[in-house]
């Protein structure tokens, strides 16, 4: 079948330009008085919907943009201002918009429509579980690092912790003894006593010869478990997050 008119689909509602069907009737009378003479009896959000359109104008040898007043009927109304157009353009186009909507609620385009509805929920339905998965994803990363302290028997080196913050041994030293939780006694880092005897921290004594070939030890902290999870707490409270914790890193 020719297109006679445009006929758009919004909302599953067949629509046509007032514009292209005043253009498609040949009318001679002005668009404006034709919409004021013909538009009385119908109802705006029912019968159609007052849009704005642009327009290309030639200003001084350019082009210039310009709104233009337009509405968007239903296939109903444009089919009654055919009727009331009384001309045989208004006849025939009125049978085009019939024919029109008879192809619009044949079981065909009703299946496939509905077809596409299904389509398109499939879709956002996917589009919601990918999105819950990257949330879900978001808040596993989030209690990951709480997680792995609490499934990691195993004790570490200050530099070891350290590093899951992103920091070095030294500067992270430093920031524990800032917050209150150790101090430096010869050269060997040492809880506070509010935390000493807790479990936090277990020592290791390891040999060496120095350059002289004279055997030497050396007492090193290691973090427990428990340790761990206290470093965790202390520096949460006070924005400090490990690494994987942190939405500033992908």
């Amino acid at each position: 079948m020719q297109e006679l008119i445009k006929v758009e689909v919004r909302n599953d509602r067949q629509l046509v330009s007032a514009r292209d069907l005043y253009k498609g009737l040949g009318l001679k009378i002005r668009f404006s008085l034709w919409v004021s003479k013909n538009f009385e009896g119908f109802e705006e959000g029912q019968d159609f919907t007052s849009v704005s359109i642009d327009t290309e104008v030639q200003n001084n040898g350019g082009i210039q943009k310009r709104k233009l007043q337009d509405y968007l009927l239903t296939i109903d109304m444009a089919k009654e201002l055919c009727m009331m157009s009384k001309t045989e353009k208004g006849k025939e186009v009125r049978k085009y918009f019939i024919q029109v909507e008879k192809d619009w609620n044949s079981p065909e385009m009703v299946m496939d429509r509905a077809l596409k509805i299904s389509k398109a929920r499939v879709e956002q339905l996917q589009l919601e579980n990918k999105n819950l998965a990257l949330q879900l994803e978001e808040s596993n990363k989030k209690v990951s690092y709480l997680d792995i302290i609490l499934g990691t028997p195993d004790v570490l080196a200050t530099t070891q912790i350290a590093a899951d913050y992103g920091y070095g041994a030294v500067k992270f030293n430093q920031i524990l003894h800032r917050l209150g939780i150790q101090h430096k006694v010869n050269d060997q880092w040492i809880l506070y006593r509010v935390y000493m005897g807790k479990g936090y921290v277990t020592n290791k004594v390891f040999t060496f010869k120095d350059r002289n070939g004279r055997d030497r030890s050396k007492t090193n902290t290691y973090w427990t478990q428990k340790g761990r999870k206290l470093i965790y707490d202390v520096l949460k409270e006070n924005g400090i997050l490990p690494l994987i914790e942190r939405e500033d890193i992908a």
